[in-house]
């Protein structure tokens, strides 16, 4: 099943995620509410051009490939994100439960919207929440970290959306959100995986020490129609 990993955001939107998304046997699109990631059975001039004219207007869309992909017109490339897609290795963390975290709700969605904005972990709409089990940390009434979940390809389970304020870093509350991601994601005996910028040291360094390792790269394709 780990090919289903080379195109997670295409199985997403075939398994756990397709309630969220449109498209056809070829190609598919999550609601821009809830997250602007396309996908392709197969990266075909063919589906490019099948897939620009399905969606409902103009938007800014993501495309997750594991290989850099020459993109046809008339698409036009806003840029291309280097990441790089871990796997964890599905041995349970040890949870020092350091920290308190509660459910976030729809009546969160602005305070995360507004994190999300403000520490950039990627797409984050108001909308994004629907992909589930999302934690947060609030200290003083205002949510300074959160983490969640986002592309649920079969058995395999995206973190995401991993981030804290910049007034509140270096004091574990990202650890503490990870570590209850993994577990609640292994105790449904599915496999945690997510995806980080090919540069960033600092969270890299924190997956590794929580029992992911480096699977592949993924280019991510900012993209205009």
């Amino acid at each position: 099943m780990t090919n289903v990993l080379n195109n997670p955001v295409w199985y997403a939107l075939n398994s756990g995620n397709s309630h969220l998304g449109e498209g056809n046997d070829r190609v598919k699109y999550f609601n821009t509410d809830v997250s602007p990631f396309i996908a392709l059975r197969e990266s075909t001039p063919d589906s490019f051009g099948e897939l620009y004219r399905m969606l409902p207007g103009p938007q800014i869309s993501f495309f997750a490939t594991p290989v850099q992909l020459d993109i046809p017109a008339p698409w036009k490339i806003i840029t291309c994100v280097h990441g790089l897609q871990m796997v964890h290795n599905a041995i349970q963390v040890n949870d020092e439960c350091a920290h308190a975290a509660v459910a976030l709700a729809t009546t969160h969605c602005t305070e995360m919207v507004a994190l999300a904005k403000l520490t950039n972990p990627g797409p984050f709409n108001m909308r994004t929440i629907e992909f589930g089990y999302y934690q947060g940390i609030f200290i003083d009434g205002k949510l300074v970290a959160m983490a969640g979940q986002r592309m649920h390809a079969f058995n395999y389970v995206e973190v995401s959306a991993v981030c804290t304020h910049p007034d509140h870093t270096g004091k574990g509350y990202a650890r503490q959100l990870l570590t209850n991601q993994i577990n609640r994601i292994l105790a449904a005996s599915d496999t945690p995986y997510l995806h980080v910028k090919h540069d960033n040291k600092r969270a890299i360094d924190l997956y590794l020490s929580l029992g992911f390792s480096v699977r592949s790269d993924m280019y991510f394709y900012i993209l205009k129609n």
